[in-house]
C-alpha cells in the first residue's frame, strides 16, 4: 500500500469560503428587510418609551400579524408572477358570509366558517381561472373582482340585515370554540399573546417548505421567472397560478374568521385598501414585482416592520397622520436596498 503523500489532501481555501458564504447571504432576497427591521427596532427602541416592554412588543407583533397571515400568500403570488388586488376585501367577504350564512340560517356558527371557507377558495380559484384562460393581465382581473366583491358586500349586507353591519352571533352555538381558534388571547410568562401570531408563524414555516422543498416551490419560481420557459419544460403553469390565488384566498379566509370572532359582527366597507399594505410588505420584504424572486421569511420581515412602524408611532405619541409617508418612504428605502443587494450578489457570482 503506498503512503498518501502530503500533496493528495485538499485542504480548502478559506477565502473561498468566506467569499462563497457573503455570496450565499448576499443572495437571500429578505437581506434588506432584515437590514431595514433591525434598524427601525433600534430607532424606536430610543425614541419611543416603553417599546421594549414586553407587553408593547406584544402589540407590535399582533399588529404585524394581522398583516403578515395575508402577507405570505401574497409574497407566493407575487413569486410566481402575479398579484391580487381584491385580497383586502376578500378578507372582508369571507368574514361577512360566516356571519351571515350563521345568522340567516340559524346554524352553529362553525356551518358558516366552512361555508365561508368553500366560497373564499371559489372566489381565488375564480380569479387563477379567469387569469389562465383569458391571458388577461393580473391588475385586470383581480381589479374586477375587487368592484365586484366591493359591491357584493355593501349590496347583500343590506339586503339581508337592512343595515351596512353584520347582526351580532356571540351568543349562537360554536361561537366561544370559534373564537378560541381565530381570535383567542393566551397568555405566556404574564404577556397576553393573540393567537393570529401562532396563525402567522404557521404559515410563514409552510410557505417556506412549499417554496424550497417541493416541486411546487419550483414550480413556483420558474411560472415567475419566466412562463413560457416554464411551460416549455412541463410545468403546470395554470394549476400553479390557480393554487396561488387559491393561496390567498386561504389567508384572507383565516384573517375573515379573526375579524369576525375578535368583534362578533363586521362592517361591510371594510378591507378596502389593505391589498396595497399586503404587496407592499411582500415588496420591502424582497419580493419582486416582476416575479421569480422573493422568499416567505421575507414578507413576515416586511410585515414585522409595518407593525414596529405603526405601533412605535403610537409609543412615540407622534402625529398617526404621520404614518403613511413612513410607510412610503420604508417601501422605497426597502426596494433600493433590495436592488442593490441583488446587484451585488449577481456581481459576485
Amino acid at each position: 500500500m503506498s503512503a498518501v503523500t502530503d500533496e493528495s489532501v485538499q485542504i480548502p481555501d478559506e477565502r473561498i469560503l468566506r467569499s462563497s458564504a457573503v455570496r450565499s447571504l448576499l443572495s437571500r432576497p429578505e437581506l434588506g428587510s432584515v437590514v431595514g427591521a433591525v434598524a427601525v427596532f433600534l430607532f424606536f427602541a430610543f425614541a419611543a418609551d416603553g417599546f421594549l416592554r414586553a407587553s408593547s412588543l406584544s402589540t407590535v407583533l399582533y399588529a404585524s400579524s394581522t398583516i403578515g397571515i395575508m402577507a405570505v400568500p401574497v409574497a407566493l403570488l407575487m413569486i410566481g408572477g402575479e398579484f391580487d388586488l381584491s385580497a383586502g376585501v376578500m378578507v372582508t367577504s369571507s368574514a361577512l358570509v360566516s356571519s351571515m350564512f350563521s345568522y340567516q340560517m340559524t346554524a352553529n356558527v362553525w356551518v358558516g366558517v366552512g361555508v365561508s371557507l368553500l366560497v373564499t377558495l371559489a372566489v381565488g380559484a375564480f380569479n387563477g381561472f379567469v387569469l389562465t384562460r383569458t391571458r388577461l393581465p393580473s391588475f385586470i382581473v383581480t381589479l374586477g373582482t375587487f368592484l365586484m366583491l366591493t359591491g357584493m358586500n355593501l349590496g347583500f349586507t343590506k339586503l339581508i340585515d337592512d343595515t351596512v353591519s353584520t347582526k351580532t352571533i356571540a351568543d349562537m352555538e360554536g361561537f366561544p370554540a370559534a373564537r378560541d381558534v381565530f381570535a383567542s388571547t393566551l397568555t405566556v410568562g404574564g404577556v397576553n399573546i393573540k393567537i393570529t401570531i401562532f396563525w402567522w408563524l404557521g404559515l410563514v414555516a409552510l410557505a417556506s417548505w412549499i417554496l424550497l422543498r417541493t416541486r411546487a416551490g419550483n414550480w413556483i419560481f420558474a411560472v415567475g421567472g419566466n412562463e413560457d420557459a416554464a411551460r416549455a419544460v412541463g410545468v403546470p403553469v395554470a394549476r400553479t397560478k390557480i393554487g396561488l390565488y387559491m393561496g390567498v384566498a386561504l389567508g384572507a379566509w383565516i384573517s375573515g374568521q379573526h375579524l369576525l370572532f375578535s368583534y362578533d359582527a363586521v362592517q361591510s366597507g371594510e378591507g378596502v385598501g389593505n391589498e396595497l399594505i399586503y404587496i407592499i410588505a411582500a415588496v420591502i420584504g424582497g419580493c419582486l414585482i416582476t416575479g421569480g424572486y422573493g422568499s416567505a421569511v421575507g414578507s413576515a420581515v416586511g410585515a414585522l416592520l409595518f407593525g414596529m412602524t405603526s405601533k412605535g408611532i403610537v409609543f412615540a405619541e407622534w402625529n398617526p397622520d404621520w404614518f403613511k409617508f413612513f410607510l412610503g418612504a420604508m417601501l422605497l428605502l426597502a426596494t433600493l436596498l433590495n436592488a442593490w443587494v441583488r446587484r451585488r450578489a449577481e456581481a459576485a457570482k
